[in-house]
């Protein structure tokens, strides 16, 4: 899905504590190319603000960030701009930068950017899936569905696990939909829900479960209209969980 954050640990220490600055840096960048060094770093603080490593409202210092992901602050400028241009971090002038905050609105619109996306391509994905499409949907569910049945049993280590495969699970319902701007913009409005879901840490259990095994239902038996539903009450009630146990912080 795109540059779709995964939810296993980054290697590299994820916060802004200060470590060793690599003075060969410099080297490593002419030898490899900035281009190259660029996007590996986009790619390291985009999945770090995804996955709330870095905390919504946390200011993000140059000096600091430099030695935590050993790069120039020229590429840190170009990178952050970058993010704050999908809305993941704010520009805020002389100040700086820092991870953009969330906020009940925000998760409203997030969500409801996400369900009119993805219905539209569940329609086009249900009608021009074939028997590869279905291979790939049966085999994402079976994952997510082993992955639930453990945490509703009250393994929460699976949870890092549970978010990757859910992900994983919902891209595979629109994989056929034949549009490639499609899928990238609902990577995109994914990967922010996804920071919500992470903030708050929420699994609704066996009530979630079940609505994934019935969209693998409704999609191999091509029942768009239900699958639409069953998305749509998938969405809804997991943002009205997390809004009804106050689980949004404005910022860090």
């Amino acid at each position: 899905m795109g540059p779709v954050a995964q939810a296993s640990p980054s290697p590299a220490t994820p916060t802004l504590s200060t470590r060793p600055h690599q003075i060969d840096q410099a080297m490593i960048e002419t030898a490899t190319g900035a281009a190259t060094v660029s996007d590996r770093i986009y790619s390291r603080i985009r999945s770090d603000v995804i996955l709330c490593r870095l905390v919504p409202g946390q200011r993000l210092t140059l000096d600091r960030m430099r030695d935590v992901y050993g790069t120039s602050i020229g590429t840190l400028r170009e990178v952050l701009n970058r993010l704050a241009s999908e809305g993941l971090v704010a520009a805020e002038g002389a100040r700086g930068f820092e991870v953009a905050p969330t906020s009940v609105a925000n998760l409203r619109e997030v969500a409801a950017i996400r369900q009119l996306l993805e219905c539209h391509a569940l329609r086009e994905s249900f009608a021009a899936g074939d028997i590869e499409w279905e291979g790939r949907i049966v085999a994402a569910h079976h994952k997510l569905a082993i992955v639930e049945k453990r945490m509703v049993e009250g393994d929460h280590a699976e949870s890092d696990a549970w978010k990757r495969y859910d992900a994983a699970f919902h891209n595979a319902l629109i994989s056929a939909c034949g549009s490639a701007l499609l899928l990238e913009l609902h990577a995109a409005i994914y990967d922010k829900y996804l920071r919500y879901l992470v903030l708050a840490d929420v699994f609704r259990g066996e009530i979630a479960a079940g609505e994934h095994r019935r969209l693998l239902e409704f999609a191999l038996a091509r029942d768009v209209e239900s699958a639409q539903r069953t998305l749509t009450t998938h969405v809804q009630d997991c943002v009205a969980h997390i809004i009804a146990k106050g689980l949004v912080q404005a910022s860090a």
